[in-house]
C-alpha cells in the first residue's frame, strides 16, 4: 500500500515501501491470511469432534461449555470478513525481513516447548496450533517470497497460489459449518459422506495439522535465514546482528515457558505476545532499520487480529489442563490409601 504514496511522492524514503511489486505482496498477504483460516477452522473442527466424543461418553468437561459459544459464532460473517482482510493487509505490509523474524522466533519457541512437554502432548500441539496463526501468515508470506524471487511471472504463479488458498479456505470453512449444524444428526443416521468421513477418521486430523505445520515451517526457515542474510555485506556485520538476536530470542522463550507454565490461560498468551514483541522491538531499534520497526509494531496488530477471536479456544484448552491436572490429582488421592 505504501509504494502507491511514492507514485506520487517521488520523495517518500525507500524504507516505507514494500518489499515487491504491490500486486505480488497483495497476494502474498491473501495467501497467508487463507493459510490462517484453514488452519482456524479445522482446528474448530477437530475441538468440535473431541467434544461429540465426550458428549458419547458421557463426560462432561469444562472445555465443553467453553466452545458452545464459538459454536453458535463459527458463521462467517461482517466481522469475519473485515478480520480477514486487516490480516491479509497486514501481512501484505509487513516486509519479508521482519516476517523472518517473526518465523524464526516461533520456530525456536515450538523447538523449545515441544522438548519440555513431550512429542506425545496433544495438549501442548493443540495450544501450539492456536498461538502460531500469525506466524503461519508470516512463514507463508517470506517462503513465497524466497520461493518466486527473480520469477518472469511471479504474478501469475502468486495468483494461481491465491485462487488455491481462496478455494481451500471455503471448503475449511464450509466444514466447520456442515459440522456444526448436521454432525450429531448425520452420524446417528449414518447416510451423509462427509460426516461418516469426520466419524471414522477425524482422530487423524490433529496429525494431518502438525505434519502441515512442520512443513511449512522448515521451509520457511530456510527461506527466513536466507532472507536475512541477503541485507548483510560482511560476515562481521551479520555476525553483529545475529549475536543479540540469538540472545534475545534465548531469554525471551525462557521467559515465556516459565510465564505459561504458571498461567496457562489465553491472557498470559497475549502477555508473551506483548513481551517477544517488544524485545524484537528493542532490539530493531538498536540493530535494525526504520522498516524493522514499523513493520514489528503491524505485528502487534497482526497477532492481536488472530488472537482475539480465538481466545475461547485458548481458554478451551487451558481448561483442559487444568481437567487434566485436577483427575491426576484425585487419581493420585485416591490410590495414596492402597499404597499405604
Amino acid at each position: 500500500m505504501l509504494s502507491f504514496i511514492s507514485w506520487f511522492v517521488p520523495n517518500v524514503p525507500g524504507w516505507l515501501t514494500l518489499d515487491a511489486n504491490p500486486l505480488d505482496s497483495l497476494l502474498q498477504g491473501l495467501i497467508g491470511a487463507c493459510g490462517v483460516s484453514i488452519l482456524r477452522d479445522l482446528l474448530r473442527v477437530h475441538l468440535f469432534l473431541e467434544d461429540q466424543r465426550d458428549e458419547s461418553s458421557g463426560k462432561e468437561t469444562s472445555r465443553q461449555r467453553t466452545l458452545k459459544a464459538h459454536q453458535r459464532s463459527a458463521k462467517s460473517g461482517l466481522g469475519g470478513m473485515l478480520q480477514f482482510g486487516l490480516l491479509m493487509g497486514l501481512l501484505a505490509v509487513v516486509g519479508s525481513r521482519v516476517a523472518s523474524l517473526v518465523v524464526l522466533e516461533f520456530s525456536l519457541r515450538a523447538i523449545s516447548a515441544w522438548v519440555a512437554a513431550g512429542p506425545d502432548s496433544k495438549l501442548f500441539l493443540q495450544q501450539l496450533l492456536v498461538q502460531c496463526q500469525f506466524s503461519l501468515g508470516c512463514a507463508l508470506s517470506c517462503s513465497l517470497h524466497f520461493l518466486h524471487e527473480g520469477a518472469p511471472q511471479r504474478w501469475l504463479c502468486l495468483l494461481l497460489a491465491g485462487a488455491l488458498g481462496w478455494f481451500l479456505a471455503r471448503q475449511a470453512a464450509r466444514l466447520l459449518h456442515h459440522a456444526v449444524a448436521l454432525y450429531e444428526l448425520h452420524s446417528s443416521q449414518r447416510y451423509c459422506g462427509v460426516c461418516i468421513i469426520l466419524l471414522t477418521a477425524g482422530f487423524s486430523l490433529l496429525p494431518t495439522l502438525r505434519r502441515a505445520l512442520v512443513t511449512t515451517f522448515s521451509v520457511a526457515v530456510v527461506a527466513s535465514i536466507s532472507i536475512i542474510n541477503k541485507h548483510f555485506l560482511s560476515a562481521t556485520e551479520a555476525l553483529r546482528f545475529w549475536t543479540p538476536l540469538t540472545i534475545c530470542y534465548t531469554l525471551l522463550v525462557v521467559y515465556m515457558q516459565e510465564e505459561q507454565h504458571r498461567q496457562p490461560t489465553g491472557q498470559a498468551v497475549l502477555n508473551t505476545v506483548v513481551v517477544r514483541l517488544g524485545g524484537l522491538l528493542v532490539l530493531m531499534l538498536t540493530v535494525g532499520r526504520w522498516a524493522d520497526v514499523l513493520h514489528i509494531l503491524l505485528c502487534f496488530l497482526g497477532e492481536v487480529s488472530c488472537l482475539v477471536p480465538t481466545k475461547d479456544l485458548l481458554d478451551a484448552t487451558s481448561s483442559q489442563d487444568e481437567g487434566n491436572r485436577d483427575d491426576s490429582r484425585r487419581r493420585r488421592t485416591l490410590q495414596s490409601p492402597h499404597a499405604r
